[in-house]
């Protein structure tokens, strides 16, 4: 495997399990340093010891902007700079449009949209020119699940943001793409509140079906298309969307 990471930093958030978790490990494979961040102390603690001592971890929820705050000033303590992010910490949840509170209308947005606004925004002064910035949304953002109104929406709003903040920093030399996942294997599918209980099974089969490889996704198939984005191979890609989703909104 090839060292495209050598000499790197890279931030990743929600860095502790799923998606976050595999594509540090798989920066740190080619050669560079990952700052990982996660709300859970416990899980944080336990992804920094197996990726070893080229891994950081650091405690911050994304939707307190005093812990952005907080993250940054130490990474800027710390390192100086960083030379990329992949802008990866969210949550998901899945009901009808009747069963939708203003409680889990706001923690979506608050986590999904402003999490990752404030992220990439306080990022911009610590981003060294070059640095490429990848945003993980979903294949939601472009489908129309109905049980997915709030989520979807989450999703298409962090899709503009690679195109406006790619728009704003193009002087800057900082390149901002949009990774959109299919169903993924990953924990998030068994999270407390993400389907209701009784309806996981059958939610995921459901979902799986649609999909026209008739299968979720590992987490090996897509961190090879963000470690892609966050290298210096995509140099001429910016404001894109890569649909990693075995073809569901292409076929």
């Amino acid at each position: 495997m090839g060292q495209r990471f050598a000499g790197k930093t890279i931030l990743v958030t929600g860095g502790n399990s799923g998606i976050g978790f595999a594509t540090a490990k798989r920066i740190v494979s080619e050669g560079g340093k990952v700052i990982i961040t996660g709300r859970d102390p416990q899980t944080l603690k336990q992804a920094q010891m197996e990726l070893g001592p080229n891994a950081e971890a650091i405690q911050a929820d994304v939707s307190r902007l005093s812990e952005i705050d907080s993250m940054y000033a130490q990474i800027k303590n710390k390192y100086g700079h960083i030379d990329g992010l992949f802008a990866n910490a969210g949550i998901a949840k899945f009901n009808p449009v009747e069963a939708v509170s203003e409680a889990e209308y706001d923690q979506l947005f608050d986590v999904n949209v402003k999490g990752v606004f404030f992220t990439m925004q306080k990022a911009i002064p610590l981003l060294s020119k070059g640095s490429s910035v990848v945003v993980n949304a979903s294949v939601a953002g472009s489908t129309g699940s109905a049980t997915s109104t709030v989520y979807s929406a989450t999703k298409a709003a962090v899709r503009s943001m690679a195109r406006t903040f790619s728009g704003a920093c193009l002087e800057k030399g900082i390149r901002f793409n949009v990774v959109s996942p299919g169903p993924i294997e990953t924990p998030i599918w068994n999270r407390p509140g993400t389907i209701p209980g009784e309806a996981v099974a059958q939610t995921k089969q459901a979902v799986a079906e649609k999909v026209p490889l008739k299968r979720y996704g590992t987490v090996d198939e897509v961190t090879g298309p963000i470690v892609f984005l966050l290298s210096n191979e995509s140099t001429y890609i910016l404001g894109a969307e890569l649909f990693v989703d075995g073809g569901s909104t292409q076929l």
